[in-house]
């Protein structure tokens, strides 16, 4: 009984850290997302200051990076003539 209780008082503690902090937030307008004709979507009037985020990879996602082969004592057994 004794950790289904304190799990119980956990639970509302952090409920109440996360109400507390959602109305401690000073943006008023949470903004909202556009999309344009060419498919990008963008967050407009929103009090998010775009330094603070982090800056766009330029390449592409689709082809992942070559992967570097496994090397340890079973692969040197395996590979020794």
């Amino acid at each position: 009984m004794l950790p289904l209780a304190g799990a119980s008082l956990a639970a509302v503690a952090l409920a109440g850290v996360a109400v507390y902090t959602v109305g401690q937030a000073s943006c008023a307008d949470p903004g909202r997302y556009v999309q344009h004709d060419n498919g990008q979507v963008e967050l407009v009037d929103s009090c998010v200051d775009p330094a603070q985020l982090p800056t766009e990879h330029h390449y592409d996602r689709n082809t992942p990076e070559p992967a570097e082969p496994a090397v340890n004592e079973m692969t040197d057994r395996i590979t020794a003539p």
